[in-house]
């Protein structure tokens, strides 16, 4: 059986600000070091793999950083219309069009966790998925959400928590609001536990506070374990 460890330092392979602030919430020490990886889907590779491979790729460049931290993070979030990958904008009128094309409709949010023990290469690894529903939005609001930059840093052109526009119908939104965000912090719990790793603070308990969600058991796998 693995002992268990309450106290130790997570190295996250992003730069996105969102996800080092939600892992943060863990009480863990966190370092942050971002990796370029070449997100370009494959021919025949489904969304769920796709994160996944990502996810992986992601934390294994990380490795080199990792020193004397006890585990490495890896998290890529996708965001899936009408079987197709919409990632982030590469312009203003690109964010346009994506939110636009999302107005008053349901879509799917994807991330793709990878937790790697350097120590002893053992991994964990899950997909969350998420059904959104957003409210339908004016042009107007569109633009004046635009303008002000936050959308083109973000896959599907827009955030969940972001109150410039509130682009989520949150009261038909069922699913986990932190995946939304890019780092599901139930199954992040779930992954620890996995791993032999109990965070200072309850991780499920945190995500529910987000979200109108139910914590779905663990769904992902786990590599290498004794």
């Amino acid at each position: 059986m693995n002992s268990v460890h309450s106290a130790f330092t997570i190295v996250l392979a992003s730069a996105s600000p969102r996800r080092s602030q939600l892992l943060a919430l863990s009480g863990a020490d966190v370092h942050v070091h971002p990796v370029g990886v070449a997100e370009q889907t494959r021919p025949g590779e489904t969304p769920e793999s796709l994160v996944q491979r990502l996810a992986d790729a992601k934390a294994e460049a990380a490795l080199t950083a990792a020193h004397d931290a006890q585990l490495v993070l890896g998290a890529d979030t996708i965001v899936v219309k009408d079987g197709r990958i919409l990632g982030k904008p590469t312009s203003a009128e690109d964010a346009e069009a994506m939110l636009m094309s999302l107005a008053g409709r349901t879509h799917d949010v994807l991330t793709g966790l990878t937790l790697i023990e350097p120590a002893s290469g053992r991994r964990a690894a899950c997909v969350t998925l998420s059904r959104v529903p957003m409210r339908g939005y004016s042009q107007e609001e569109i633009r004046d959400y635009v303008a002000t930059g936050s959308p083109m840093d973000k896959a599907g052109a827009y955030g969940i928590q972001d109150e410039d526009i509130n682009p989520v119908d949150l009261a038909a939104f069922a699913d986990c609001y932190t995946n939304v965000m890019g780092m599901p912090l139930c199954q992040l719990g779930q992954a620890l536990s996995a791993l032999g790793y109990r965070p200072p603070r309850d991780l499920g308990q945190i995500c529910q506070s987000y979200g109108r969600h139910v914590i779905a058991p663990w769904q992902g796998e786990v590599q290498g374990a004794a």
